[in-house]
């Protein structure tokens, strides 16, 4: 006798693809000045500065490359694992990520640390002046993703404590894990031949239209030969869209236009988690950087980095409406 059975899956059934996120968790004391920062500096005067801004706007955030990341992958209905350092204060960001459901099994809090501090003003132009204090992510280093027993689809090392981003890109290759090289503003703290080894490693870099530039100039590299050593070269470009280069081709990401432009503290990331999920669920190129171009969009209408909060199926939704398919 035969017997038919029937399975039903919906998308809430199957376990999302895991994705390690490797970067900085950190406060973020975003301020707003209601004016230029160009008014307020005199051209002549660049070797003796001594400003000050009124800032009446002023709000804490949580931030970091990776808290924000995982905040707007979990959106989309992925399944991040943070890897980075808190300090001693860093419970209330525990706690968060525990609310949101999201895995704080590789966060070491590491003593006698502040957790890390950026402090952001941002200009009507949407010009930003950023004073970071690195703290806890300092020991990035501290942890190791040669301890991790999970299966992880894709990860990403984004800006972090230098050794820890060298090792994490050792560790990914050593494991054979997938991995984005993000560097962010964290570039400088490498030379030429780091740059190159993070290159060589990765499957994916990742970077905006400033960065992109530094990247080639220290490695003497152009946008096709680090595109033809890697799967992609995504290169962000704000109001712009985006730029992803391949070995055979280059994709132009539009930009998509946001409800408001508020705050853009975090798109970068917002773009990333984009990226992420559509790597991890078998999207092709322009799919993955079109949801990225939109998550920005999305982030871009909130003030801070984690404060934006759509479910996955309205940000489906929204896709098939801007692009008039579903992904």
């Amino acid at each position: 006798m035969w017997i038919t059975v029937f399975l039903f899956f919906t998308p809430n059934s199957v376990t999302p693809m895991s994705s390690l996120i490797c970067g900085s968790l950190a406060y973020d004391t975003i301020m707003s000045f209601p004016d230029r920062f160009s008014e307020s500096i005199l051209a002549d005067q660049l070797h003796n500065i001594n400003v000050c801004f009124l800032v009446p706007a002023m709000r804490r955030e949580f931030g970091g490359c990776a808290g924000n990341i995982a905040y707007s992958l979990k959106m989309l209905g992925g399944n991040p694992m943070i890897m980075a350092t808190i300090g001693t204060d860093g419970e209330p960001y525990l706690e968060r990520l525990a609310e949101l459901d999201i895995s704080r099994r590789y966060i070491t809090t590491v003593k006698k640390s502040f957790t890390a501090q950026a402090f952001i003003t941002t200009d009507q132009n949407n010009n930003q002046i950023t004073a970071f204090h690195p703290g806890a992510m300092s020991f990035s280093h501290q942890n190791s993703i040669r301890d991790i027993d999970e299966k992880v689809e894709l990860a990403i090392v984004a800006p972090d404590g230098r050794d820890g981003m060298l090792q994490n890109a050792e560790d990914c290759a050593a494991k054979g894990i997938p991995f984005i090289f993000d560097p962010g503003q964290g570039l400088p703290m490498f030379n030429r031949e780091e740059l190159l080894r993070f290159i060589d490693l990765a499957t994916y870099v990742a970077v905006n239209d400033y960065e992109a530039a530094m990247l080639m100039q220290e490695t003497g590299l152009t946008e096709k030969e680090i595109a033809s050593m890697t799967k992609a070269l995504i290169v962000t470009l704000g109001e712009r869209g985006a730029e992803i280069y391949t070995g055979a081709e280059k994709i132009h990401i539009p930009c998509v236009e946001p409800d408001q432009t508020i705050d853009p503290t975090g798109c970068g990331d917002a773009f990333r988690a984009g990226l992420i999920y559509g790597l991890t669920n078998g999207m092709d190129l322009p799919t993955c950087g079109r949801l990225g171009s939109l998550m920005g969009a999305i982030k871009i209408a909130h003030q801070g980095p984690q404060t934006h909060s759509l479910t996955a199926t309205e940000i489906a939704s929204r896709f098939e409406k801007e692009f008039g398919y579903r992904y």
